[in-house]
């Protein structure tokens, strides 16, 4: 059922009419109604002339679906998983979920015209808007240069949230640059890690069949688990700083 008395903070938020979320998403008004008689989406919140509105919490909800999708499961499987989140995820929340799904999901460019993007974003792009998320290897123009862009989906929601970001693009793509060469350390010494503390030792006893498929059930797990500690301890390391840098 639709929320009547929603909270200041939800009302104040819920902009968007039905039509809307799912252009932002990128999904047919109909999936929408579906995913919330399913009890996948928060029921909107009811404006004048009883006319429902979502807010950036149904879109995040809509984007991990997706996401969830790309990977293949059912939607029994979706349904599972999304019942295991708490009521109360903040749309910040549900992105960290996404992005935890989104990384295993295999980089697929997905081409689209300026009118499709600009609905999928839920705004339109100026020409300066189109080099930044460009120089962000959000997207690029096809080789044919008729008018379509070749967009990496991972990355779209992330490239228009930063053009609001009060940054210039050298500061954003100095981020980049930090965060990826981090990453890449950090990939080098725990591969390191994995070679001299693990793989070595299990090559002496290779030809023990338990030991074999102790390996082999590591080796399936081990990336997914790495991830997951890495975007923990990254979330509470930045946590950490900024309360230090700013108090609070």
């Amino acid at each position: 059922m639709p929320h009547e008395i929603p909270e200041a903070g939800e009302a104040a938020e819920a902009t968007l009419t039905v039509d809307e979320l799912a252009a932002r998403a990128g999904v047919t008004v109909r999936t929408v109604r579906f995913y919330g008689t399913r009890g996948l989406l928060p029921p909107p919140v009811i404006g004048p002339r009883r006319v429902g509105h979502y807010g950036r919490a149904h879109l995040s909800r809509l984007a991990l679906i997706e996401e969830l999708q790309h990977q293949g499961l059912t939607l029994a499987a979706i349904e599972r998983y999304v019942q295991r989140l708490p009521d109360d995820l903040s749309p910040h929340d549900l992105a960290i979920h996404r992005a935890m799904v989104a990384s295993w999901t295999p980089d697929k460019a997905e081409e689209t015209t300026r009118a499709q993007l600009e609905r999928r974003v839920g705004r339109p792009l100026a020409e300066d808007d189109i080099a930044r998320l460009a120089a962000m290897n959000v997207l690029e123009r096809t080789a044919e240069d008729d008018g379509t862009f070749r967009v990496d989906p991972a990355l779209l929601q992330l490239g228009v949230a930063l053009l609001d970001v009060p940054m210039t693009l050298e500061t954003i793509l100095a981020a980049r640059g930090v965060l990826l060469e981090h990453a890449r350390a950090t990939a080098r010494e725990l591969t390191r890690l994995f070679h001299d503390e693990v793989w070595g030792p299990y090559r002496e006893r290779e030809s023990d069949p338990e030991e074999v498929e102790a390996m082999k059930s590591l080796s399936a797990h081990m990336q997914p688990m790495v991830v997951q500690a890495l975007v923990t301890a990254f979330q509470r390391s930045l946590k950490h700083e900024l309360k230090q840098t700013y108090g609070g």
